[in-house]
């Protein structure tokens, strides 16, 4: 009995030719004191009307049930997280139900990151649902993804391999010419390098420039990115700390003992990677090293590298 006097009453608003208090009750403000997101669990109407009411979006389940059943020709209501604004009145309540955009959530994959890594990071991830699985290394593309609450880690990491296909076929097919590059993956390979040997956005093209004249002429690369990633088992790729034993590290990765590029990238490298190894500076360097600031000091000759490395020590027994 109290359903179909609130029905009746809801009845007479949508008409509008009810009472001020029936339209009060469906046009007039909510109790919603401030925007909020909201599952809505897939059900009956008679339940999400529970939700909403224990959320604080609608006064009375009763009077929500009555009004979405009346208007319900109109197109079903949807199963999702959305966004409720403040003081929403049952209207708009309907009106985001039926016709809102679920809630987008950014879930960012930093540039850098192993699959390793990667995979752990979106293991964290509250939004995302169901298992995880360790990608191909340097298969994932770094950047924002929106997606709604539950969407799933296979589902994501298909979406950023799919950008990550995209973007190397760009950048490859505009690549500078007469690159000692065989493949897109070798060149995905030296971006991942490139990605890991500095933070300065303005050296990324120079150490690549480093790198390719290195393969110009047979001289092993000595990254020491790749030597952490072998050391590490594919784990981590900071250098910082290695020892004498690690340059020693028997492995296809140590590009301080195996000539030409790593057999696969190191991490995932950004765009702005990609496109330092695709178009690499032109200079006559072989060698850089930390300077101090930040950044890298680069040299041509075995003379000047010692000079720059003998600065680089006086700076850090200073310390």
């Amino acid at each position: 009995m109290r359903w179909l006097i609130a029905a009746l009453v809801v009845l007479a608003a949508i008409a509008g030719g009810g009472a001020w208090y029936a339209r009060h009750l469906y046009r007039g403000p909510g109790p919603l004191a401030e925007a909020r997101d909201v599952v809505i669990p897939p059900g009956t109407i008679a339940s999400v009307g529970v939700v909403l009411q224990h959320q604080g979006v609608i006064d009375n389940a009763l009077v929500f049930r009555a009004a979405a059943e009346l208007t319900a020709r109109q197109v079903p209501l949807q199963a999702a997280e959305f966004a409720f604004p403040a003081h929403a009145s049952l209207a708009m309540v309907l009106g985001v139900l039926r016709h809102g955009s679920p809630v987008q959530h950014k879930i960012t994959i930093p540039e850098g990151l192993t699959a390793a890594q990667i995979a752990a990071e979106l293991e964290k991830s509250k939004v995302l649902s169901g298992p995880v699985r360790v990608p191909p290394e340097g298969a994932v593309m770094p950047q924002t993804y929106d997606v709604t609450l539950g969407t799933t880690r296979e589902a994501l990491l298909a979406r950023a391999e799919a950008a990550m296909r995209a973007t190397v076929a760009k950048v490859w097919a505009g690549r500078a010419p007469d690159l000692p590059l065989a493949s897109p993956e070798q060149m995905v390979t030296l971006a991942s390098m490139v990605e890991r040997e500095t933070a300065v956005p303005s050296e990324r093209a120079r150490i690549a420039g480093v790198f390719v004249n290195r393969l110009r002429i047979g001289m092993m690369l000595q990254s020491d990115p790749t030597v952490a990633f072998a050391v590490s088992g594919g784990k981590s790729t900071d250098g910082a700390g290695l020892t004498e034993a690690d340059l020693r590290f028997d492995s296809p990765y140590n590009t301080y003992r195996v000539k030409g590029l790593p057999p696969t990238p190191i991490c995932s490298p950004g765009l702005a990677s990609l496109e330092a190894a695709a178009h690499p500076l032109a200079t006559k360097d072989l060698y850089f090293v930390a300077n101090g600031t930040g950044g890298h000091a680069f040299a041509a000759t075995l003379e000047q590298q010692n000079r720059n490395v003998a600065k680089w020590r006086a700076l850090n027994r200073g310390k």
